[in-house]
């Protein structure tokens, strides 16, 4: 990145900037509403206890007997005020007033007021109920409750009003602010200091790359991801899909995107399942029913913890074929050198003969050493017209004859020039099996001559191709396993080293929806199509 870009950057708010910000906000303005709702509460509290006492000193005051008797004398004030004053001093109201049912006080705070009319609203307590308000009176604003005095036939005689001025109340009120307002502070503190640490965790995790920033470069990576002809696969350290691209669902043949699946349940074959969880591998061949795989892993580590596997494939299903026909080439030049080689030494026989004065012998020994040679190249040019698949077997014919076996082609072999299986498949099938026919042969050479004998026909619509060998076989309990990759039985074997020929034989045929099966020492193939066969 350039220093104009970084500095760029820098003028732009980053993501961790913006989530402080909005994180800030948010707690800033969910205080605030806490506060203002606790504040609401305590007045409405504070409210509704001024309102209930003052209903309890009037209704209390008016059920006394001493203020009925008292409302009975010429001049009630004289025994009521000092009994009023007496209670507003106990309880803590602002006033008591005391009146009859025309309003006139008996009563007041301010002495002077007594004989005026009372100043709020009596209708409903001359109705007989206990009513409460909030009025501005001769001492302001305040919480009032107005209770009837009744009789003793039940009639109303006279109105008691006890209220709370709201300037008390709001100083009531005023003494539980100071709580509200530490621990709103303290609940902001708090939430600040959280999104400042949630802030700096996210800058060093995103690299302090603002959204839009950091948006685009997930759209490069996943165009990235998705384009490149690599399989990628990221499993975590717990063995579930993390990230597959398309040319990894591809490869492993999966339909679906496998993100959030466990490896073990993708219904890979296990020795791949367990190299994609486990490493690292360094160009792995894995054989799959229709690709050959080359597996790379690399253990991905963070904080000093393993965090998961890369996983890289790449298809050499076609490479593996390439190279199956260039061993094939490569076998029939060698083939070709040895045969020329092995001319070579008759031919100096033969002239030796001729200069010996033995041109009888040397004639002999010529037409005896041609027929053995021509003889194997007729036949099989006389039964197999496909180019390749002749080439294969000539090749194959003196690489056995090198290495001390023989090749034979049964008299009812016969393949047309034009078939319907690709040649590199044909190539990959029969070459492979007629290996591995060579190798089991020779291991038993101490017992008996080698020889392998190969038939390849048509059957039924169906091209067959059978190879059968003098070694040992394939034991029974072993049929099931030896077209998997890794199974052999040359020392040295295993996953990497042997075992690969037979699974990518056992692959093209599967490809090519053919049967591939054994029974001791012959190996049977049938590939379906019609015209495959002469």
């Amino acid at each position: 990145m350039t220093v104009k870009s970084r500095r760029s950057r820098g003028r732009r708010f980053s993501l961790a900037g913006q989530l402080l910000v909005v994180q800030t906000a948010g707690v800033a303005v969910l205080v605030a509403v806490g506060f203002a709702l606790a504040y609401f509460d305590a007045r409405t509290a504070v409210t509704d206890r001024s309102r209930d006492e003052a209903t309890t000193v009037a209704a209390t005051i008016a059920d006394t007997p001493s203020v009925l008797s008292a409302l009975s004398t010429e001049d009630p004030s004289r025994a009521l005020q000092p009994f009023a004053e007496q209670v507003r001093a106990d309880t803590g109201v602002d006033f008591v007033t005391i009146m009859n049912t025309g309003g006139i006080r008996y009563t007041h705070p301010t002495p002077s007021l007594i004989g005026r009319r009372f100043a709020g609203n009596i209708e409903e307590a001359l109705r007989g109920k206990v009513f409460t308000e909030t009025y501005l009176g001769t001492l302001g604003e305040s919480v009032r409750a107005v209770v009837p005095v009744f009789d003793q036939d039940h009639r109303v005689v006279a109105l008691v009003s006890a209220g709370i001025t709201i300037k008390a109340i709001a100083q009531e009120l005023g003494e539980r602010l100071p709580p509200l307002v530490i621990v709103a502070s303290a609940v902001l503190l708090v939430g600040i200091g959280g999104s400042l640490l949630v802030s700096r965790r996210l800058r060093r995790q995103t690299r302090g790359f603002a959204p839009a920033e950091l948006s685009g470069m997930f759209g490069y990576y996943e165009a990235i991801l998705h384009t490149v002809r690599e399989g990628l696969v990221l499993v975590d350290a717990g063995g579930t899909v993390v990230l597959c691209n398309h040319a990894g669902r591809e490869l492993l043949g999966l339909d679906e995107d496998p993100a959030g699946s466990a490896v073990e349940g993708l219904g890979l074959a296990e020795p791949l399942a367990r190299s994609l969880v486990s490493g690292p591998r360094t160009d792995e061949i894995h054989v799959t029913e229709t690709r050959v795989l080359v597996v790379n892993t690399e253990p991905v580590r963070s904080d000093g913890r393993e965090r998961g596997t890369v996983v890289t494939l790449r298809d050499h299903t076609e490479l593996q074929a390439l190279t199956g026909e260039l061993t094939t080439i490569r076998g029939l030049a060698e083939s070709l050198r040895s045969q020329a080689h092995e001319s070579a030494n008759r031919l100096h026989t033969v002239v030796s003969l001729v200069e010996m004065g033995r041109p009888v012998d040397a004639v002999e020994f010529a037409t005896e050493e041609l027929a053995v040679a021509q003889h194997l190249t007729d036949r099989v040019l006389g039964a197999v017209e496909e180019p390749v698949l002749a080439a294969l077997l000539l090749g194959k014919a003196a690489e056995a004859a090198e290495r001390g076996a023989d090749l034979e082609l049964t008299p009812d072999s016969t393949v047309e020039a034009t078939v319907a299986i690709p040649s590199r498949d044909l190539v990959t099938v029969l070459g492979n099996l007629v290996d591995n026919a060579i190798d089991a042969a020779i291991e038993t050479a101490a017992k008996r001559r080698p020889r392998v004998t190969v038939t390849v026909r048509p059957d039924g619509g169906s091209l067959l191709m059978r190879v059968s060998d003098t070694g040992d076989g394939v034991p029974p309990d072993a049929a099931g396993a030896v077209f998997r990759r890794g199974w052999t039985t040359k020392p040295g074997g295993g996953e990497v080293g042997h075992g690969l020929g037979l699974a990518l034989a056992a692959q093209v045929v599967r490809r090519h929806r053919g049967t591939i099966e054994v029974d001791g020492a012959v190996f049977t193939v049938r590939l379906p199509g019609e015209g495959s066969a002469g």
